[in-house]
């Protein structure tokens, strides 16, 4: 019997399953604990620079004046960046709350925007016009006011934002933590709610995935086949999705491939409902051993390597046509792809 699914007939698939669940498993391959930084990315020293120069125009964070502060962030960017932190919110909810606190409209392209520009120039004076002054106003006058106030009560089955060990208790709070340093134990409590790193690995989410998909035009491109690889979004006739890839093209569908890596188990079995779609599109009014095109599948990380069931699915939706990163170099091969094949 055969290792690897796509090496096996339909009919081997169907009656020894499990095994070929296994052989998928052992190529799994998962890089959760290496990131790619991404354009923005911001290095703790330039984080830091922020941080010190916020800690000083506030006297040691005991007085928030939001004029001051907003000279600082013009000045140096940056400091918005570690204001943010302070509060523990995204760009959108920050912008949502000052125009809930200001009546100030904030939206969410607008604050997007602006941190963006500013991780991407984090050292670069700002210049800006008379409208985006009056909201970066806004927004810092607002994080002056959460900061300054701490928490209101809350009934005992919930959990405020600000509840954290530097937010708590208002600007003493914060002045005392900043003084005295956070306690280790406080810290890893609070990484273990938000687990660390969690907004930059949302933020490079999609660069994560472009290294298989990647991985994918290489081996197309190298065997001269041609392809037509789908933006996100983007509406293709005959699909209520578009695939990653088609080949040869959207006009005349023969082989799709869609890609995902994938950390979380949730993720992956809305990917392989989205794998078992395909694979039913494409015996719509067709003989069972004839499919309209044939489905692939190039998977990676463990949230794939959670739920033996949906691997089964997966390889009877693609008839054993399941790829990693690891046997990424048989793709062509075993394939429909080896009929389009130039080089």
């Amino acid at each position: 019997m055969p290792l690897l699914p796509f090496e096996a007939s339909f009919e081997e698939i169907i009656t020894h399953p499990e095994s070929y669940i296994d052989s998928v498993f052992s190529c799994l391959e998962s890089e959760f604990l290496i990131m790619p930084k991404g354009a923005g990315f911001i290095e703790y020293p330039v984080f830091e620079k922020g941080y010190e120069k916020l800690k000083a125009t506030t006297n040691g964070f005991l007085r928030l004046d939001s004029s001051d502060i907003l000279s600082a962030v013009l000045k140096e960017p940056i400091v918005i960046v570690v204001l943010r932190s302070m509060l523990g919110f995204t760009p959108p909810e920050w912008g949502y709350v000052t125009t809930q606190r200001t009546g100030i409209i904030v939206s969410q392209g607008f604050i997007r925007t602006l941190d963006r520009k500013i991780r991407m120039a984090p050292d670069a004076p700002m210049s800006i016009n008379d409208d985006s002054r009056k909201k970066l106003k806004a927004i810092v006058d607002t994080a002056c006011d959460l900061l300054s106030e701490g928490i209101p009560d809350v009934d005992w089955q919930q959990l405020h934002r600000l509840d954290k060990a530097d937010t708590k208790f208002g600007i003493d709070g914060i002045a005392n933590l900043a003084d005295m340093g956070v306690p280790y134990a406080m810290l890893l409590y609070e990484r273990f709610l938000g687990r660390p790193f969690a907004g930059h690995r949302d933020s490079v989410s999609e660069l994560i995935g472009d290294s298989l998909e990647s991985a994918i035009e290489e081996v197309l491109s190298n065997a001269g086949i041609s392809f037509r690889k789908t933006r996100r979004a983007e509406r293709i006739a005959g699909f209520d999705q578009a695939p990653d890839f088609i080949i040869p093209s959207e006009f005349n569908p023969q082989i799709i491939i869609e890609a995902k890596i994938t950390e979380d188990d949730g993720t992956a079995r809305d990917k392989v409902t989205r794998i078992q779609h395909l694979g039913e599109l494409s015996l719509a009014g067709q003989p069972r051993d004839t499919p309209k095109y044939e489905v692939i599948a190039c998977i990676g990380g463990r949230g794939f390597g959670v739920r033996r069931e949906d691997m089964k699915k997966m390889l009877l939706a693609t008839r054993g046509k399941v790829f990693t990163l690891k046997t990424m170099d048989k793709l062509v091969e075993h394939t429909r792809l080896k009929e389009f094949r130039t080089k």
